[in-house]
């Protein structure tokens, strides 16, 4: 069993930058593959990125690619969201998810989630 809680989320004007953290219980983090998911208002929930157990491995949405990277500390049982060049279609509560299945970007490839940080971006 892993509990995961997220933190970091706020308002930010537009171009700016936010670092979410996931925080997650347990001894066996470094077991999990981890990811951020986002859902925006009326919206599903997206894939946004995804790091191996070892950290070595990242994939994240084309949406976000060259603004956002995914990182953790196994040491710290830690992944993080670093978001830079922020934009309004960016708003949205943002979800660590833990997962021991097969896939990156459908939501079945995890068994834990967290409860979300809310990020809204102002134009």
């Amino acid at each position: 069993q892993v509990q995961l809680v997220e933190s970091g989320g706020k308002l930010v004007q537009a171009g700016g930058s936010l670092r979410l953290s996931c925080a997650a219980s347990g001894r066996t983090f470094s077991t999990y593959a981890m990811a951020w998911f986002r859902q925006a208002p009326g919206k599903e929930r997206e894939f946004v990125a995804h790091i191996s157990k070892s950290g070595g491995s990242t994939y994240v949405a084309d949406s976000v690619k060259g603004r956002f990277t995914i990182s953790r500390d196994n040491a710290k049982n830690t992944v993080y969201l670093q978001m830079n060049s922020l934009k309004p279609e960016d708003t949205a509560v943002y979800y660590c998810a833990a997962g021991v299945g097969i896939g990156v970007v459908a939501t079945t490839a995890y068994n834990y989630w967290g409860q979300g940080t809310q990020v809204t971006v102002s134009s």
